[in-house]
């Protein structure tokens, strides 16, 4: 073979691309003829050819008794179908089948036919009009549908009970099903099937019945026609009395069916068993979920035995662990005691000690506190060096202890005299406020000032305070300095509220001045205490407010004698004491301040009362 012919005989293959997963709908013929069977358990195609090649079979009867027995005028009674000869056939006849069976009934009976063979023909009452009009009825699809839906043929009876044991469920109600849907509005209509049908066959089934849509009306049973009104009131009339009558039977259909699905479906032996292996299945959920429960508290049980062991063992090793320790302790002072007794002996025994008494007892002293400092291996590393090197080792640690020891003193009072050299500095810098009086009363105006919710609250009262007091700039407030003090008048021993203590004390403090100032000014005014009468002394009257701060000292009673600190505060307890609802509740007050009546108390009661509403009017007007 050439190089030109090997080239003419090569293939070139194409590489095909890589496989695409595409989603396909089935459709055509097959398809269709493949669902018939499935859904419906037989061939439309097949059907629909049958039904030509029996049509072509059909023969018509012919009942002229039957027809001659007709009556022209009553012709809305007559069975149509039996009038054109297909009474067996009915509802199933095809349009082809009621225009060959007409033509077959004009061909012999027409009037015309029959009077060409002798027979006597009577115009005004002759059957061949009831041919006509059973042509007419039939002929017309929607007239043939009025009468199929109350051909008398039709059986709109329920199976039986006996019926159904009798001949069993699906043949019982199989038939039933089938003559009623003839009236579905919807083709297709889904059997009722057999005992081997899939669940969803059967629920597709009672799912389409119970949604069942029907042609079925009943205007061939109008008592009278609309055509026959005199004017259009009463057609409207008529039609109206039509259309309830249709109405109601229409119901009544309706409910035809719906009876005959429930009672199949309370029947169907499907649904029994369907009904039992969801509740099976429920069951055996059920258990699943109680096993699966019972399995977590078991396992829950199981970890918390075991962190209960856990926990006992680790308690158990913990308490070995204390005793272990205890008895290390134990060991380390026993030996920590024979290691000092045996200092002890060793000392005397060698006779370390000086033979001066004064001497001998430093000695002694020292020895007991090398006992003190060291421990059990210094001090036998101690006895190694006494058994060693003899007394010149045991004057050798008595002066390292004693330098041990005036180190540590030393450097403790190094730690003290930094600590106090500290606390003074901090003293000169910031020396602590003394709160006076004004200082207290001022702090509680900015605290109803700046209620709590302020942004910054004591920062801000800090300030005010600042502004308005006489302090110099070595000394200021601080936030810290304010809520200290508020919170010391807050845990007064005499009053919930620390600012109302204040505010009752400052009060007082208050009215004891204005009363003083005003009897000062009584007396710098030249008015006679003695004199009760009012005149003139020195030429002017006497002031009224004079009279009236002097006439209790005339009268020298104890009811306006000033009520000092002490008194107060003994008042303010007892008002805390005995509430507005304790009965006699002043005599039990006045029984609890020595030199006090009911009257002095409940007098003083409403000073203090109207003071601090005249102070709560001015801290408002300050806002």
């Amino acid at each position: 073979m050439t190089e030109g012919e090997s080239n003419n005989n090569c293939r070139v293959v194409a590489i095909p691309n890589p496989f695409v997963k595409r989603k396909v709908e089935c459709a055509g013929s097959a398809f269709l003829r493949y669902y018939n069977i499935k859904c419906h358990g037989e061939d439309a195609s097949f059907q629909t050819s049958d039904l030509k090649e029996k049509a072509e079979e059909v023969t018509f009867e012919d009942d002229v008794e039957y027809l001659r027995s007709l009556d022209p005028k009553d012709w809305k009674q007559q069975d149509h179908y039996a009038v054109l000869g297909m009474k067996n056939l009915r509802y199933k006849a095809t349009d082809d089948d009621i225009k060959r069976a007409y033509r077959q009934k004009v061909l012999k009976h027409h009037p015309d036919k029959r009077k060409g063979k002798g027979e006597e023909i009577r115009s005004d009452d002759d059957y061949f009009t009831c041919i006509t009009k059973a042509y007419e009825t039939l002929g017309t699809p929607v007239k043939r549908r009025s009468y199929d839906s109350v051909d008398p043929q039709v059986d709109d009876s329920l199976p039986t009970s006996t019926e159904i044991k009798k001949e069993g469920f699906y043949k019982a109600f199989g038939k039933y099903f089938e003559g009623n849907a003839r009236w579905s509005e919807k083709r297709n209509v889904p059997l009722l099937g057999d005992d081997n049908s899939p669940r969803e066959q059967v629920e597709r089934f009672y799912a389409f019945w119970y949604e069942f849509e029907s042609w079925r009306e009943f205007s061939y049973l109008d008592e009278e026609e609309k055509e026959k009104g005199a004017d259009r009131e009463e057609r409207r009339w008529i039609e109206k009395q039509n259309k309830a009558a249709r109405a109601k039977l229409k119901k009544e259909e309706m409910a035809r069916i719906r009876s005959l699905v429930d009672l199949a479906y309370a029947n169907d032996p499907r649904i029994q068993r369907f009904k039992q292996e969801d509740k099976d299945k429920k069951l055996a959920a059920k258990r699943a979920r109680q096993d699966a429960v019972q399995a977590k508290k078991a396992e829950e049980e199981r970890l918390l035995k075991e962190a209960q062991a856990a926990k006992q063992k680790a308690e158990e090793a913990e308490r070995a662990r204390i005793e272990a320790a205890r008895a290390e302790r134990d060991q380390m002072k026993k030996n920590l005691r024979k290691e000092r007794k045996a200092l002890r002996d060793l000392c005397k025994s060698n006779n370390y000690y000086a033979q001066d008494d004064d001497e001998t007892v430093a000695h002694m002293a020292a020895v007991e506190k090398i006992c003190e400092m060291m421990k059990v291996v210094e001090l036998q590393d101690l006895m190694k060096d006494l058994e060693s090197k003899g007394r010149d080792a045991f004057l050798n640690t008595i002066r390292e202890t004693d330098e041990k020891l005036e180190a540590e003193r030393r450097a403790l009072f190094e730690t003290k005299k930094v600590d106090e050299q500290k606390a003074k500095k901090d003293s000169s810098i910031k020396a602590p406020i003394e709160w006076t009086p004004e200082m207290t009363q001022l702090l509680i105006k900015a605290v109803n000032l700046f209620p709590a919710g302020t942004n910054q609250r004591w920062e801000v009262v800090a300030n005010f305070l600042n502004q308005h007091s006489t302090f110099t700039d070595e000394k200021r407030f601080t936030a810290k300095d304010v809520l200290n003090k508020a919170k010391d008048l807050q845990s007064s021993d005499f009053s919930k509220s620390s600012l109302k203590k204040a505010a009752n004390e400052e009060a007082y403090d208050q009215f004891e001045k204005e009363r003083k100032k005003v009897s000062n000014h009584v007396d710098d005014s030249g008015i006679s205490k003695s004199d009760s009468g009012g005149k003139l002394v020195n030429g002017t009257s006497k002031p009224k407010i004079a009279e009236e701060q002097t006439k209790p000292e005339k009268e020298g009673t104890k009811e306006d004698r000033a009520w000092t600190k002490t008194e107060q505060e003994l008042l303010e307890q007892a008002i805390k004491t005995f509430p507005v609802s304790t009965p006699e509740r002043w005599e039990k007050i006045a029984d609890c301040i020595p030199n006090r009546t009911k009257k002095d108390c409940m007098k003083r009661y409403k000073e203090l009362v109207e003071l601090v509403k005249a102070k709560k009017q001015a801290a408002n007007l300050a806002k």
